[in-house]
């Protein structure tokens, strides 16, 4: 079956561990359609004994709606988003998906999260920018209010490892755009150098954008790294122990300030509409 892994647990183990579906954007782009394999990859290394599969809400196959809809029966799962921020995926197609069949969660996505902040400044480091040279992290973005948000802790965690400023810079649905963040810091004749630290797992469409937003370096992305799987584990562990009630009581409800400007979150542990 496509995405079972050669250390796959058999559906009828009464002891599996639940099935991590690792679910991924999607792309068309070769070299980004093999990094997050390569997660895959990692995430099986990291736990032989995990049944890992893959899916995708956009552009590839197998769809997530699929791939929930073949597990066997009564075998628990947790969906687990490769994506680095909440909105319309992890709120929709994702939530959907896992309340489709009894037994399956989802789990968190990837950010925010203070190891991706680490892996952004090393990758600006390989570019060869400077410490104090001026850096836009530019995300994908989303109308999503708790997506922005999530790129403002990374954003905040990324400028604590820098002496240079760091604002952010988004593709579409949010602002400032990325050409606006840099022409920003154009507008200060002072200046440094200016860096894009894009806020993406893996090339496509968008990466190939940042070329265009007038910055003069443009890092990789984070992909490859090894602490993707980390956290992608991380994330099915948490869901994991919420499902099962471990070291859980009544849920608080979300204290980012971004609750308020949204009708479902997903900070709590399980979906709470307004």
């Amino acid at each position: 079956m496509a995405g079972m892994t050669e250390h796959s647990t058999p559906a009828d183990t009464p002891t599996a561990a639940p099935v991590l579906i690792a679910c991924a954007h999607g792309t068309d782009n070769a070299q980004g359609r093999r990094e997050i394999d390569a997660v895959r990859a990692g995430i099986s290394a990291l736990r032989p004994d995990l049944d890992v599969r893959e899916a995708y809400v956009d552009v590839q196959e197998p769809d997530l709606v699929d791939v929930v809809a073949s597990l066997p029966p009564g075998r628990a799962a947790v969906i687990v988003p490769l994506l680095l921020s909440v909105g319309y995926h992890v709120k929709v197609d994702i939530a959907r998906a896992a309340a489709s069949r009894e037994g399956t969660v989802s789990a968190l996505p990837l950010g925010p999260d203070p190891r991706l902040a680490h892996v952004l400044q090393q990758r600006l480091a390989e570019a060869g920018v400077a410490d104090g040279d001026a850096v836009v992290l530019a995300a994908a973005g989303s109308s999503d209010a708790c997506a922005a948000e999530d790129v403002a802790e990374v954003q905040a965690v990324l400028a604590e490892l820098r002496t240079g400023p760091v604002r952010p810079g988004f593709g579409s649905k949010a602002s400032p755009s990325v050409p606006a963040a840099v022409a920003a810091y154009r507008e200060d004749p002072g200046t440094t150098p200016v860096a894009l630290a894009p806020y993406l797992l893996a090339p496509g469409y968008f990466h190939d954008q940042l070329a265009k937003a007038g910055a003069d370096v443009v890092s990789a992305p984070l992909l490859p790294s090894p602490v993707i799987a980390e956290i992608a584990l991380s994330r099915y562990d948490d869901a994991v122990a919420r499902a099962s009630g471990v070291g859980t009581g009544k849920e608080a409800p979300c204290a980012r300030a971004c609750r308020a400007l949204v009708s479902m979150c997903v900070r709590s542990g399980s979906v709470q509409q307004a």
